[in-house]
């Protein structure tokens, strides 16, 4: 196996001046630094991760720590935390935390504190004092994708916001009687997702002047069949004169749309839906949404707290981040008369 002092001796240069051109760090001119990277290359040289954390000090490994793997939501945000992470140079370690509050202790008292990572970013989920206080123990950068905390700074989306703007679309196109599939009471643990994007809808009616129905609201579980069988639900009550459907998921939404094909309502001639999320099937389903960049959230996430980690900063700050309404075929303008 070639070490860096083969690559040192090849390139006629010190062992030191090799460690600094292939990090990165420290003043080495263009022309030595392009002969030593060819000269690594050649020699099929990879630095070993032990040596660069002994010189460093860093493990170039970042934690992510989740509640969820097999959703569209955390496998897309981990996808762009992974993407920026393998830019920079770094290892991702994943800590999947899940029911048993045994393992999900054993993560922030016992794996995160053999240091063998130098930031940590933590993927909608709400943490109890006594973990947010294991984390500051490590005293490394920390963030939170979805929500922020008093100790902890995080990156998020403004979930009323989000659906504020979903329904108030629909309001815009002339509908009058709205029905809401929102998430299920156990999903509003972290965060309050379900609660934010439910209080979204009824503030948007309000500000119009217009009443929430309570029998055109339906939970799911911000699933594919979860958002059918709620919208079959909503959409098999005759006489309710409802015109358009706000779902709190993109799965919901598309779910609702084959409900109405499964009983003959057409999309959007007579039913509007819309989505929130930006799911990457909306595009097939030709779903209008509120995109809410799930991947660039990740990302940003991951750039804020490598930045940190290089800086030598121990907080990175805290971000709104953007979203954006897609305008897409399953809206348009109310129809004269409701579906049957």
């Amino acid at each position: 196996m070639t070490s860096l002092d083969d690559v040192a001796r090849a390139a006629g240069v010190s062992a030191a001046t090799v460690s600094r051109a292939l990090s990165g760090r420290g003043n080495v001119s263009a022309s030595t630094r392009a002969k030593i990277q060819k000269v690594a290359a050649d020699l099929d040289y990879v630095a070993s991760s032990a040596a660069s954390s002994l010189a460093s000090g860093r493990m170039r490994n970042l934690g992510v720590i989740m509640p969820e793997l097999h959703r569209w939501f955390f496998n897309t945000v981990l996808t762009g935390i992974s993407d920026e992470a393998t830019r920079a140079g770094y290892d991702v370690t994943l800590y999947n935390v899940t029911g048993d509050p045994e393992v999900r202790r054993e993560i922030f008292s016992a794996f995160l504190r053999r240091r063998r990572v130098d930031a940590v970013v933590v993927v909608a989920l709400e943490l109890s004092e006594w973990e947010e206080l294991e984390l500051q123990r490590l005293e490394i950068p920390v963030v939170i994708i979805g929500g922020t905390s008093g100790m902890l700074p995080g990156v998020a989306i403004d979930d009323l916001a989000i659906t504020e703007l979903a329904t108030a679309h629909l309001l815009e196109l002339g509908h009058q009687v709205l029905g809401f599939i929102g998430g299920a009471e156990g999903f509003d643990a972290d965060y309050k997702v379900p609660s934010q994007r439910r209080e979204g809808f009824d503030r948007a009616l309000r500000r119009r002047g217009l009443p929430t129905h309570p029998e055109l609201i339906a939970e799911a579980d911000f699933t594919i069949p979860g958002g059918f069988h709620a919208a079959r639900q909503l959409l098999g009550q005759p006489g309710t004169g409802m015109t358009a459907l706000v779902a709190a998921s993109d799965e919901m939404a598309i779910g609702a749309v084959l409900a109405a094909r499964e009983l003959g309502i057409t999309v959007p001639e007579e039913l509007s839906v819309v989505g929130i999320d930006g799911h990457e099937l909306g595009a097939l389903f030709e779903l209008t949404t509120v995109d809410q960049h799930a991947q660039h959230q990740g990302e940003t996430a991951a750039k804020l707290i490598l930045a940190a980690v290089e800086s030598g900063a121990e907080r990175p700050e805290t971000l709104d981040l953007p979203f954006d309404l897609l305008v897409r075929r399953s809206t348009a303008r109310a129809a004269a008369t409701p579906h049957r």
